[in-house]
């Protein structure tokens, strides 16, 4: 009779033979039947169903200084676009938008290091980070226009202020969620400091910290449309805020819903070319989205 007995080392490459089993997916790559049915059909049955409402609202609200149909707002699209402006329209905003982003990275990142990791700091700033995380962007365009004036650097001061605290409090996060045992193994192998920041803390925190990025670009976004929309000046140039305003004065709802659409399809598209995939690599990467 054949013995049964096994090793602790025979059970353990057992269990782990098996949760890797568990794990193990597909992983060639998709047809593009997949895509289509998984990916792209979705979004395309949601816009078909949003028109469909709207084609039979339209005629149930009768007047289209209140809705306009959707073949006015793809009038409005064509004429903008004949004209050679639409494309003006989304690259003053996005420009703005993204560069605003930039800067607001570079100043978070390091303010929520100094707030994750000095307890001082954390007391007396921490609450305040809070607090202007909460505070509507639209409220700091008054004082940026009476501090810079009606320019640029207006602009970007309100997407910092907007943007910052989000940031900033999204790396924090992250950094508490670091697991003690990360810490102690990189001070042990000699990762200290700067050393210790690029090399453990910032990998760890990266979750939270992309969390906080990615909040960060919709306050950026909208911070920068409220400060497009309230204040206007010739040398400023035409973004999707100022376009929005534009209509609103002209009663021109087609074009109201012009301005809005683009605004959202810029938010999405955003999020969609740049951090969702981040997102997606930094949670393949800790094993918490399985590739396939």
């Amino acid at each position: 009779m054949a013995s049964t007995d096994t090793t602790p080392a025979q059970d353990a490459g057992s269990v782990e033979a098996g949760l890797d089993a568990l794990e193990t997916t597909d992983t060639g790559r998709p047809t593009f039947r997949q895509t289509f049915v998984n990916k792209i059909l979705p979004p395309i049955i949601a816009i078909a169903v949003l028109l469909a409402v709207w084609t039979l609202l339209y005629p149930i609200v009768d007047n289209p200084s209140k809705l306009p149909s959707p073949g006015a707002v793809g009038s409005a699209f064509q004429d903008a676009w004949l004209r050679g402006d639409l494309l003006g329209y989304i690259w003053t905003s996005v420009s703005r938008g993204l560069l605003g982003f930039v800067m607001a990275l570079a100043i978070g990142t390091p303010l929520g290091l100094l707030v994750a990791r000095v307890k001082f700091v954390r007391a007396a700033i921490g609450p305040i980070l809070s607090g202007l995380q909460s505070l509507p962007s639209v409220a700091w365009v008054p004082p940026a226009v009476i501090w810079l004036g009606l320019n640029n650097s207006m602009m970007y001061a309100v997407i910092l202020l907007g943007a910052v605290p989000s940031i900033a409090n999204g790396l924090v996060s992250g950094v508490d969620q670091i697991p003690p045992l990360f810490l102690r193994a990189g001070r042990t192998m000699g990762a200290t400091g700067i050393r210790g920041t690029w090399h453990v803390t910032l990998p760890a925190a990266l979750p939270g910290y992309v969390a906080g990025m990615k909040q960060g670009w919709a306050f950026s976004w909208r911070s920068l449309m409220a400060a497009e929309i309230i204040a206007q000046f010739p040398d400023l140039g035409v973004g999707l805020g100022q376009l929005l305003e534009n209509a609103r004065t002209a009663s021109d709802m087609a074009m109201v819903f012009e301005a809005i659409l683009l605004i959202l399809f810029v938010g999405i598209a955003i999020d969609l070319l740049i951090f969702s995939p981040l997102e997606r690599r930094v949670l393949r990467s800790r094993g918490l989205l399985v590739k396939g």
